[in-house]
């Protein structure tokens, strides 16, 4: 096969000829993968919800987003099992931390997972279980509608993470946040608080 002379048109001839090859894997590797990374999302979730609500096969009923005072979205899912709510806090120690809290009928806390953070391994990853139930910073059974969620440093009753009270203060504020939700949504609409129309819910307790 001859050889292209390496001149300007035929250079660019082969660059656009490799942007188009590659484009057209990339969208159909994308294509093949999308629909697992779906199923994967909606798997974890359902198997986060319900863990929070202590259950094995909830079935989620009606999932209604609002927003709290920054403008970041919570999402209600309420199901035929109880009520779960997924908040963030945008200001870990490491960024983003994101909550599932699983709420009783009356407000307190029946469990929670965290989905996503960005926070220092060995330290402030120790989110996900140092507020379990029997744990030393155990929020389980607490009701936020009674006395919102600080750590003892602020004057609160919940025992921060060592060495990562940034970590422990958003992740606080971010269940707070959440049960506002809750409690707006229960009064809107009854058990489930389906409605329909976004709302503002209050952010959690401010950091000192």
């Amino acid at each position: 096969m001859k050889k292209l002379p390496s001149t300007l048109p035929n250079m660019l001839i082969v660059l656009t000829l490799i942007s188009v090859i590659a484009a057209g894997a990339l969208a159909y590797v994308n294509e093949i993968t999308a629909g697992p990374i779906e199923e994967n999302k909606a798997r974890t979730l359902a198997e986060g919800i319900n863990s929070v609500l202590g259950v094995t096969d909830a079935q989620v009923q009606k999932t209604v987003t609002v927003q709290d005072a920054n403008g970041n979205d919570v999402i209600i899912y309420a199901t035929d099992k109880g009520v779960a709510v997924q908040a963030i806090d945008p200001n870990g120690f490491g960024g983003k931390l994101s909550v599932l809290v699983g709420f009783a009928e009356e407000g307190s806390i029946k469990g929670y997972t965290v989905l996503d953070h960005a926070e220092t391994p060995g330290l402030g990853a120790k989110a996900g279980l140092w507020f379990q139930k029997g744990e030393k910073g155990d929020i389980i059974g607490k009701n936020p509608g009674e006395k919102e969620l600080t750590v003892s440093k602020d004057g609160g009753d919940v025992d921060a993470i060592t060495a990562s009270t940034i970590t422990s203060r958003a992740f606080l504020r971010a269940v707070n946040v959440a049960f506002h939700a809750y409690a707006g949504a229960s009064a809107t609409d009854g058990q489930t608080g389906a409605s329909q129309q976004q709302q503002n819910v209050p952010e959690g307790s401010p950091e000192g």
